[in-house]
Parts: structure tokens; C-alpha cells; sequence
């Protein structure tokens, strides 16, 4: 087998990453080892991604046995588990409609989709503006980047798609003034990951949907980083009684494995009628098996009573590095969505600490320069959470040392 490195990287890919030097190539549960076996505690789980794990052994099964049965089809036909798992979902959810593609980014790009062709059926063209949030983050497609409305995923793309208004997150008097009988949709994370971990208030969303039914627009919440329990509840519209019309999912929903999902009120569902939308790849069997089973774990009283223990303590910890060394503000989030934005003098160093946690054997995600974003497997245990705190202690007071060797030093 040839070998391969991080400097084959730059060799062979198009430039539009760029990959920590180390190069994982096993794990189990909330464990990873590179190529040189260091071993190192997953705070990250592939952005929010492996939700159990990895290697959970339930999903490898689940994953093998299909793999003997039945790997694909296309939606010329449907196959058992496609149609187990929407069962699911819809008897798990507000939900009674479902549409399954490949990842967050065309979960977002069908929702979209449907609220412009929803807004077309009952207008002449004139009901189709969408109203989204500053620093949010709906994906990389053309229609998801412009949705999302933050400029360094747009620029040099344009020109964009119009008829998208973007207004400050959590401000209900903003959103008042702006929606309109216009207003096809009005998209929303509940809490907003690549924008700072920042929860949305009770008093805004139950305006989002209040404003909605009065302009008949419809209410779409982006659940594709807090959905499948990492909020603590199934989903997150369930921890703030708000129920949208049209919900997206992914990451965590296949525990690894890519699928995506698009849940919807019937209403919604009926405008999306045979050939107005599709995925070659949407639904494969694979996927769906693998996404059953992770709807079995996860959606579990004790499991999701797991989470928040477990957010607990991770908040409790970060807080009190942060108290210790001074590099962290308070922690905020929403179940295992915890964000530490960097206290005012390590502003911007977010990646910093990524860094040194890596050199201590920890994985971490930024959300932003200045917040660190910590999301770990919801079932990982304690005595992982307490060493992964251990290794984040000793990342800070590197970092807090060899800043004060450099003013020393000065």
C-alpha cells in the first residue's frame, strides 16, 4: 500500500482546506490514534458528527449486515430502510413528512427549495422572500452560502441568489419590522453553531412563530448541528416548545455515516410533488440502516438524561479552567454544544487553544476566532470527559506560560 502522509495533502487536493498535521487512521468510542499511535480524547466527534462514538458496535452492525443485504437503489424504487426510518422520525416528531438526501447542506438547499416553491403556489411570484440571521451558517451550496449571509463563504461567487434579508440574531423587534405577506420563509438555528455557539431566547423564537402564522410564512428551523439529542432533546425546537413547519438534520442523525434529512408539516410536503425535487443518493439503504439504529440509541430517556449530566460537567470544567488561567469567559450552549468564548485579552486565539490541546492529546473545534466549541460524543464516558478536562487544563497553562515567558521575555 503506498504510503500516505499529511504532506500528500498538498500534493493531490484542492486547496480549500487545511488539515491539522496529525493523521488519524483508527477509533473507538471517544478515543483516536494517529498514524504514529498517539492517542488523543475526541471533544469534536467530526464536527458534532459521530454523536456515539466511534466504531459504536451497534452501528457497525447495522452498517455490515445491510452492506450483505442491499447497498443501493436509487428513488426509482424505495427499500425497507428508508421507509423504517422515516416511520420513525415522523412518530418521534412534529412531523408526518419526510425527505431524505445526502448531508446538512441539501437538507437546508430542499427546505430552500420548498419554501420559495410554497411562497410561488400562493402568489404570483410575489411571495418569495426568505429571512435569515447574521452569522448564521444553513451550508456551502450557492443557495445555503447566500442563506447563510456571511460574507467570506460568498464572496468571488457571486452573483447570488436575491430575495434574502438578513437580520441580528435573537432580535424579535428586527424581525417585526422586516417580515411581510412577502416573506416566503424564515430560517433559524436554534442555536448557532459556526457563529458562536449562541442559543437562540424563548421570547424569539415563540415571535418567529407567531410572526410566521400571521404572514403565512413558513418557519423553518436549521437542526443540522442540534438535532439527534445533542440539545438534550431529540431535537432542540423540544427543549423551547416551538414547533416549526419544516426542520433539517444531519450531521449527528447518521453517527458518521452521511445522510440528511428534511422533516415537514403536510402542508409543506405537498408542494414538493413528483419531479419537483431529488437525490440520486437520498435514502440509500446504508444510510438509513445506519440512522435507524442511531434514532434507537439516542432517542432514549436515559440516553438524552446522559447528555445533560454529561454537559454539566463539561461546563462546569471549562469554567473552571477558564476561572484558573483567565483565557475563558463564561461557557454558554445548549446540551453537548458548549461554546467558551476566549476571555477579552485571547480574543481571536480560539485556534490556539485547538492547538495546544491537540499537543496534549485533545481534540477540539473552534466556532469562530473567538469562541472554543466543545461537542463530544453524547454517550462518552465520564472518566473520558475527566480527561479530556485534565488535557485542556494543560493545554491552557502551556498556552498561559508561554505567554508569560514571551511578556517576560519583552
Amino acid at each position: 500500500m503506498d504510503n500516505v502522509t499529511r504532506a500528500t495533502f498538498d500534493e493531490v487536493m484542492v486547496p480549500n482546506y487545511s488539515p491539522a498535521e496529525i493523521v488519524p487512521v483508527r477509533g473507538a468510542g471517544s478515543r483516536i490514534w494517529d498514524q504514529q499511535g498517539r492517542e488523543y480524547v475526541d471533544f469534536a466527534c467530526g464536527i458534532a458528527v459521530t454523536s456515539l462514538g466511534h466504531c459504536h458496535p451497534r452501528l457497525v452492525s447495522a452498517l455490515t449486515d445491510q452492506a450483505n443485504r442491499l447497498w443501493h437503489l436509487s428513488n426509482v424504487m424505495t427499500n425497507e430502510p428508508a421507509l423504517r426510518l422515516a416511520r420513525k422520525l415522523t412518530q418521534a416528531t412534529f412531523a408526518p413528512r419526510v425527505f431524505f438526501c445526502n448531508s446538512g447542506a441539501e437538507a437546508n438547499e430542499a427546505a430552500f427549495k420548498l419554501a420559495r416553491r410554497y411562497g410561488n403556489t400562493r402568489s404570483n411570484g410575489r411571495k418569495n422572500g426568505i429571512i435569515a440571521f447574521d452569522n448564521a451558517f444553513h451550508g456551502r451550496t450557492l443557495f445555503t452560502v447566500s442563506v447563510g449571509g456571511q460574507a467570506k463563504y460568498t464572496q468571488g461567487f457571486e452573483p447570488l441568489p436575491g430575495a434574502i434579508t438578513h437580520l441580528p440574531y435573537n432580535d424579535l423587534a428586527a424581525l417585526e419590522a422586516a417580515i411581510s405577506d412577502d416573506t416566503c420563509a424564515v430560517v433559524v438555528e436554534p442555536v448557532q453553531g459556526e457563529g458562536g455557539v449562541m442559543p437562540a431566547t424563548r421570547e424569539f423564537l415563540e415571535g418567529a412563530r407567531r410572526l410566521c402564522d400571521k404572514h403565512q410564512a413558513l418557519l423553518i428551523f436549521d437542526e443540522v448541528q442540534t438535532g439527534m439529542g445533542r440539545s438534550g432533546k431529540l431535537y432542540a425546537y423540544m427543549n423551547y416548545g416551538v414547533t416549526p413547519d419544516v426542520l433539517t438534520s444531519a450531521k449527528g442523525l447518521g453517527g458518521g455515516f452521511p445522510i440528511g434529512a428534511m422533516l415537514c408539516t403536510e402542508a409543506a410536503a405537498q408542494v414538493l410533488q413528483f419531479g419537483t425535487h431529488g437525490s440520486t443518493y437520498g435514502g440509500n439503504p446504508l444510510g438509513c440502516a445506519v440512522a435507524e439504529t442511531v434514532l434507537d440509541i439516542v432517542n432514549d430517556p436515559a440516553v438524552l438524561a446522559g447528555v445533560e449530566e454529561r454537559a454539566r460537567l463539561v461546563r462546569d470544567g471549562v469554567d473552571a479552567i477558564g476561572r484558573r488561567y483567565g483565557v475563558f469567559a463564561p461557557s454558554r450552549g445548549l446540551g453537548l454544544l458548549v461554546g467558551v468564548p476566549m476571555a477579552p485579552a485571547w480574543k481571536g486565539k480560539a485556534k490556539d487553544v485547538v492547538n495546544a490541546g491537540l499537543k496534549q492529546g485533545l481534540w477540539c473545534l473552534v466556532a469562530g476566532p473567538d469562541v472554543l466549541r466543545i461537542a463530544p460524543s453524547l454517550v462518552i464516558p465520564l472518566a473520558d470527559v475527566a480527561e479530556g478536562l485534565k488535557r485542556l487544563d494543560a493545554a491552557c497553562a502551556a498556552l498561559v506560560g508561554a505567554g508569560l515567558k514571551t511578556a517576560a521575555a519583552a
